[in-house]
């Protein structure tokens, strides 16, 4: 289970891009799940199609995920929750209400946002939160004094 929160070794350039998406992708998301957390299972009113305890899960991941993306903390378990949430909010958005990637117009919907956040759920899942996050602290591995294999010695030094 710790080796699913062990953050992959990357350079420090690649984890300064990692921890800026963090920080600005964490704050968004935080003030996308505000409102929603003030009222967790109806969120979405009283004639949603929605039951309140998959609101209740929206609200956190969005909320409770940005502050985990932002601190780099349980980022695998924050990025899927994330992921989860953006995938139903772009299939809702292109199939259910059937809204163009790109709105038309403003206050007109669109799916495009939903996109961009869940290709970024999906690359804090597939690359980590990189060297400067809370995982990195808690979850890397020990030096055990055993030489660094040649193609992570190549990553590490990039």
């Amino acid at each position: 289970m710790i080796n699913l929160f062990r953050p992959t070794a990357l350079s420090a350039r690649v984890s300064t891009g990692l921890l800026i998406l963090r920080l600005v992708a964490g704050l968004a998301f935080m003030f996308h799940g505000w409102g929603k957390i003030q009222n967790p299972t109806g969120w979405m009113g009283p004639n949603a199609n929605i039951p309140g305890a998959f609101q209740a899960l929206a609200a956190v991941s969005e909320f409770g995920g940005g502050l985990a993306w932002i601190l780099g903390v349980l980022t695998p378990l924050a990025s899927f929750g994330l992921a989860c949430t953006m995938a139903v909010a772009a299939y809702m958005h292109a199939f259910i209400l059937k809204d163009p990637f790109v709105a038309k117009g403003p206050g007109s919907g669109s799916y495009e946002l939903a996109a961009v956040y869940l290709c970024v759920a999906i690359l804090f899942l597939l690359a980590g939160p990189g060297r400067f996050s809370l995982d990195q602290c808690l979850f890397r591995e020990k030096a055990s004094g055993a030489p660094i294999p040649e193609p992570a010695r190549n990553l590490a030094n990039k």
